[in-house]
């Protein structure tokens, strides 16, 4: 995989395209879910692009950092193209994630996030753990997760 990360003003148009492309064909069309998936966020988050060896885009993040220490880093918007799931790249996806807030500056804080419940065993097998109850976000099941710091007691 090729990893790329930008900030929302260092889109080119047609890398923005394929972006919301593909997170409209899975999060809207697979899932069945109509709602608006351009939510006023994607400004403020970082983005991360996996491309497989033929340069197309198979995976992407939206990862939030923000500089108020108070409010949680988190990503969201974790999607791998259906036709590339089973070469791992969701494993892989995680792991570029986890590598870059955890080897920044942002490596001693939480990592809260909003998953779909179907793959709490999924986030949890990267030492998320849940808390709270199973509820209902744009008619899916999603549980509240969080993962500490590496080092922290």
């Amino acid at each position: 995989m090729n990893w790329q990360w930008f900030r929302f003003d260092e889109f080119k148009p047609e890398v923005l395209y394929d972006v919301l492309r593909l997170r409209s064909q899975i999060f809207v069309v697979e899932q069945e879910c109509p709602y608006l998936d351009c939510d006023g966020k994607d400004q403020e988050a970082m983005h991360c692009l996996g491309y497989d060896e033929k340069g197309t885009l198979v995976a992407y993040a939206r990862v939030f950092t923000p500089e108020d220490t108070c409010k949680p880093l988190s990503f969201g918007r974790v999607v791998v193209d259906k036709a590339h799931r089973q070469h791992g790249y969701g494993r892989a996806l995680m792991t570029e994630i986890l590598r870059w807030l955890e080897s920044g500056p942002y490596c001693q804080r939480a990592i809260h996030i909003s998953a779909q419940h179907y793959l709490e065993k999924f986030y949890a097998s990267f030492r998320f753990e849940s808390y709270g109850e199973v509820y209902l976000e744009d008619d899916i099941d999603h549980i509240a997760m969080i993962k500490q710091p590496p080092h922290s007691v």
